[in-house]
């Protein structure tokens, strides 16, 4: 169980919020000039990297990439909370534009969490100064996200007394975003003692920016391969000077830049349903507008308004957590990742069907964001690396506690309750508990070798401590007096209807699925976890929707 860092009091780092929203009008104001409709389309149907657009949003008259950058190095010291805004602002624009400008962020990443102090007045003080765009290149074409296994080679070189003078580089990388344009990219390379990072600027010897891979969607990024052929790096360009940190600094920046793409995929289902909203207003069918039929807004709309409200809620919390100085939220950020990524997927597939033809049609720019956030459930791992995350270390993290870890949420969630029963927690509770039991049922029965089983698993994990999180703030904003309270409790119990389905579903898929239970050991489970209390749920969710609809709608 977490509680919000607002109700702890703690220190948060980051902008205060007039400064946030400074930064986040501007984004906006940059659809009206910049990233007009009618360039982001030329862009996408050309397959254009705008880099004439791009290397002016970071110059002296706007300079975006400030908002991530320490103050003593030059930038305005903002902390996830305010990245991951802006992050889903831009997004919101284009997510093609969003990817080259996470691409600086991600790239400066090691540099941040490992590079010396004179690495990083050097270096993020060159991407501070507004001429640098910069790339993360990690990813080989036979490693994907297992790290450990890329190829990429980094030798030492020697001067005449035996002293390190550099390294000598050879290997490939695949799949870099702006890796065809960066003015210096951040390497992960192998190193005698372990993978290491370096800093390899445009230009040298050997380093070659391959041509731009040819895209579904996000076509206004680039994204190429990098070739490194016997590449010197001098030894100062060893992140942090002591090789072999690599691994424990990517796995340092994992939960935050999930984080950021979970916020990416957050802007692309945003603004699938800016645009069929207010179609949905204007467009007569069969003697009244399409936002009056239940059909349609209960089956295309509302569903995903609910998962995208809560994918919100969940991004904020840990991005609170971050900023209060946690860390270790590696589970956290891959959660975050897989519930908004393919929830925003599902959104942009149901919003191309919500306007009819015109949803295939470019114009209407459904199509475009649809194909753009289907890269948001691959990039920085795919769903089923975070499903293999999530279940493997929560299911040791269930074990190591005894129970205590989901016990503790269905505690909270029980509490929560007893004064605010209208926010769907009972519903919250019992799915805590029924996971907690399945976690126990599976490891005895050792079901955990197989994947399946595990990513259902993961699922479950996911929509429960999502639902917990959309809960805390029903319960803020309630006890806050804040006119968005009621809202909130009612998409929240929306939601606790369908994670309560969905752990119910997962649940005897699990236990009838595997053949290691016979029927009597699931039907005495079933009356323990009270499964027919979780069917329970949908009580009112049909009025529930129409309540939501009439506010989406301004019925």
């Amino acid at each position: 169980m977490t509680l919000s860092v607002i109700e702890k009091g703690a220190d948060l780092k980051g902008l205060d919020i007039e400064s946030r929203q400074m930064v986040v009008d501007t984004v906006r104001q940059l659809r009206k000039r910049l990233l007009t409709k009618e360039k982001i389309l030329e862009f996408d149907k050309n397959e254009i990297f705008p880099e004439k657009e791009i290397r002016e949003m970071l110059g002296p008259d706007i300079g975006l990439q400030l908002l991530f950058i320490p103050e003593a190095y030059g930038g305005m010291g903002g902390g996830a909370r305010d990245c991951c805004t802006v992050t889903c602002e831009m997004a919101r624009i284009c997510l093609g534009i969003a990817t080259a400008f996470f691409a600086i962020q991600l790239g400066s990443d090691p540099l941040m969490v490992g590079g010396t102090e004179e690495q990083k007045n050097k270096w993020l003080g060159k991407i501070a100064e507004g001429n640098t765009l910069v790339a993360y290149a990690v990813t080989e074409a036979g490693a994907g996200s297992n790290l450990a296994a890329i190829r990429t080679k980094a030798d030492p070189v020697l001067n005449d007394s035996g002293q390190i003078i550099g390294y000598k580089i050879n290997g490939t990388k695949q799949f870099i975003s702006t890796g065809g344009y960066a003015d210096f990219i951040t390497l992960l390379a192998n190193t005698p003692e372990g993978p290491a990072f370096f800093i390899v600027e445009k230009g040298t010897k050997g380093f070659i920016q391959g041509k731009g891979e040819e895209k579904h969607g996000i076509r206004a990024s680039n994204t190429s391969p990098l070739s490194f052929a016997d590449v010197f790096v001098p030894v100062e360009n060893l992140i942090g000077g002591v090789p072999g940190n690599g691994l424990k600094q990517a796995n340092q920046v994992f939960g935050y830049t999930r984080l950021m793409v979970a916020s990416m995929a957050l802007g692309g289902g945003k603004a699938v349903l800016d645009i069929v909203i207010p179609y949905s207003q204007e467009r007569i069918q069969f003697g009244s507008p399409l936002s009056e039929k239940q059909g349609y807004t209960h089956k295309l709309i509302v569903p995903h308004t609910v998962r995208l409200e809560a994918a919100s809620t969940y991004i904020d919390e840990v991005a609170e957590r971050l900023d209060s100085g946690e860390e270790d939220l590696q589970v956290e950020g891959s959660i975050a990742k897989l519930f908004a990524t393919e929830v925003a997927n599902r959104a942009a597939d149901d919003a191309m069907q919500a306007l009819g033809g015109y949803g295939y049609i470019s114009e209407y720019e459904v199509e475009k964001i649809k194909r753009d956030i289907k890269i948001t459930c691959i990039y920085e791992g795919t769903s089923e690396i975070q499903q293999n995350i999530i279940s493997t270390f929560r299911w040791k993290t269930t074990r190591k506690t005894k129970g205590e870890y989901y016990q503790s949420i269905r505690s909270e969630m029980e509490k929560i309750d007893a004064t605010l029963s209208d926010a769907g927690c009972r519903f919250y509770a019992l799915s805590a508990g029924a996971l907690n039991d399945i976690i126990m049922q599976v490891h005895d029965r050792r079901l955990t070798r197989k994947q399946y089983i595990m990513f259902a698993m993961a699922d479950m994990m996911t929509y429960v401590e999502v639902g917990a999180s959309m809960a805390r703030r029903a319960k803020i904003l309630t006890e806050t007096g804040s006119p968005e309270a009621e809202k909130i409790r009612c998409m929240s119990r929306i939601f606790a209807n369908e994670v309560a389905q969905l752990v119910a579903q997962n649940a005897l898929k699990i236990l009838l699925g595997s053949g290691e239970f016979d029927h009597k050991t699931v039907s005495d489970w079933m009356e323990k976890i009270s499964y027919t209390q979780l069917a329970f749920s949908h009580q009112n969710v049909v009025n529930d929707m129409d309540w939501v609809a009439d506010i989406l709608f301004e019925r």
